[in-house]
């Protein structure tokens, strides 16, 4: 007969086994025996080799046209999950639309303020700094890129 498999073992075998988690996720990206290999370019970067084609990779598709985010307003793009201002005329500004209180989705730009409907935090459209609520930290910014009348995310 086995002794009962006490609290103080499985408390040690977890712990073993979070630790040996631990050091696996410590490597490094292409780290080998003997390699010397360093990680590679971000997909975004100019220095970075092109497509197999031997052709650049394709540009994102339009977010949507500059003409459709007011001035002074802004935009909340759901699948996206950003939200797009234009705090002055022709500057455009993109945020996460997850409000840093609860994660709920924001729901619209008015006023001046991008606005959580779950518990009525409010974001500045100029920089997602906060202007009301019980959101704790500003949205935090997304990369965009303007060109030819079309947003895109970088």
């Amino acid at each position: 007969m086995h002794a009962p498999t006490t609290r103080r073992a499985v408390l040690a075998a977890a712990a073993g086994t979070a630790a040996l988690l631990a050091a696996a996720g410590c490597s490094k990206y292409g780290e080998s025996e003997g390699s010397t290999d360093t990680e590679p370019p971000p997909a975004n970067d100019p220095s970075a080799p092109p497509a197999s084609n031997g052709q650049s990779a394709p540009k994102p598709a339009p977010l949507t046209a500059t003409s459709d985010i007011p001035v002074g307003g802004g935009k909340v793009f759901q699948n996206e999950k950003v939200v797009v201002t234009q705090p002055e005329a022709g500057s455009f500004k993109a945020f996460s639309s997850t409000c840093t209180h609860a994660g709920c989705t924001v729901a619209d730009v008015a006023g001046g303020t991008i606005n959580c409907p779950c518990h009525g935090s409010k974001y500045r459209i100029a920089d997602a700094s906060v202007a009301g609520g019980p959101a704790p930290r500003p949205l935090p910014p997304r990369a965009i890129t303007v060109e030819n009348g079309s947003i895109r995310l970088a």
